[in-house]
């Protein structure tokens, strides 16, 4: 399987680099990066370093390789801005000694206007920049991203409320592709590891580092399994391993794909999200001038906001049918392989991570994911 490096690596190097700089270290074109809570380093390649500013800051750029050719991040320009602000002892014991800053590019949250970085991207920065910054001083990190901002209009961001550019996520050192017949033996292994002892049959199967991020916010006390684009396959897998109900919990322009009858939901493989909504939408039998307009949507979110605008409760009797068909469409597919009465129950979310739709079988656990 390919393999390559995730993101957080290439802005350490890049902003270890252009730090050294500005300590007047001679410039090499790769940086060591060294990752928490591991012995070994990762070679990173830099393609360039200056002083800017009366040589007050350092540009530092890298180009990510992330190994993986349907990667959004795969070559993405990343150009890292640092300077170094000096504090007195007091100020030393309030402030953060890293002040990471989001760039042109750079996604940060609707909300919040807080850049969209992962903890471990966080902890890579740390591990790697502290170590040679000077007693006394702050580190202001400024990440750029040059083409983020279009690239990320190829993303699902936006559904998560992340705006103007790409997250900083990554979740560990090394990238794997999620449609690779490797991530789903991963995702095999991780489910027998949450089978062992003390097991209540139920499993969470979430698709993403957006699912994964907000179901772990809920407190859910299940396993939780992230699933890649694999779940059709990981469902047949928990069915043979006698997984009594399996929760597939996701963002709707995911999770609709299954309705459709497409159990690997990797783009490149298939889409017809689209498609698969006007067909809901024709059996619902709705206006015929809406279901045109739905065939021009760009997104499931956009189609949404539409149904919603045109008629709250029939966009919500739609979204209940697309709710019912996941879980119909799934058991029929996990039947096709294995004869199980395994429980399979659908818990959607919209845009604004709100949960908003269940399955007939989903109704049963919906109060696991709000708190009730």
């Amino acid at each position: 399987m390919k393999k390559g490096f995730s993101l957080p690596l290439w802005v350490a190097g890049a902003a270890r680099s252009a730090l050294k700089k500005i300590l007047g270290f001679p410039f090499k074109n790769y940086e060591l990066i060294k990752i928490p809570n591991q012995t070994k380093e990762i070679k990173i390649e830099i393609h360039s370093v200056g002083l800017l500013n009366s040589n007050l800051h350092a540009l530092g750029i890298s180009f990510a390789k992330s190994g993986l050719d349907l990667d959004i991040t795969q070559n993405l320009e990343i150009w890292t801005i640092v300077s170094l602000e000096k504090i007195s002892f007091k100020d030393s014991e309030q402030k953060n000694q890293l002040n990471i800053i989001a760039g042109s590019g750079v996604g940060i949250n609707e909300k919040t206007s807080e850049i969209c970085i992962s903890d471990f991207a966080k902890e890579v920065l740390h591990e790697n920049l502290l170590d040679i910054t000077p007693e006394g001083s702050i580190l202001n990190l400024e990440i750029i991203f040059p083409n983020g901002k279009f690239l990320a209009e190829r993303t699902s961001n936006k559904s998560f409320g992340i705006v103007d550019g790409l997250s900083i996520i990554g979740t560990s050192a090394e990238t794997y592709s999620s449609a690779s017949p490797d991530q789903l033996e991963k995702a095999k292994a991780s489910l027998e590891n949450s089978i062992k002892s003390d097991f209540k049959g139920k499993v969470v199967f979430v698709i993403g580092e957006n699912g994964l991020n907000l179901a772990k916010t809920l407190n859910l006390k299940l396993p939780i399994i992230k699933v890649g684009n694999w779940i059709g396959p990981l469902i047949v897998d928990a069915a043979i391993k006698n997984v009594k109900t399996v929760i597939l919990f996701g963002y709707h322009g995911k999770l609709i794909k299954l309705a459709g009858g497409i159990f690997h939901t990797h783009n490149h493989l298939a889409d017809g999200r689209i498609e698969i909504l006007v067909y809901l939408a024709v059996k619902e039998k709705l206006p015929p001038e809406i279901i045109v307009k739905l065939s021009n949507m760009n997104s499931v979110e956009d189609g949404l906001l539409l149904l919603e605008k045109f008629n709250k409760s029939m966009s919500d009797k739609l979204f209940q049918t697309l709710s019912n068909t996941i879980e119909k469409r799934s058991f029929e597919y996990v039947n096709r392989y294995v004869k199980t009465d395994i429980e399979i129950a659908a818990i959607i979310f919209d845009r604004k991570r709100k949960i908003r739709w269940s399955g007939n079988k989903g109704n049963n656990y919906i109060s696991y994911f709000q708190g009730d």
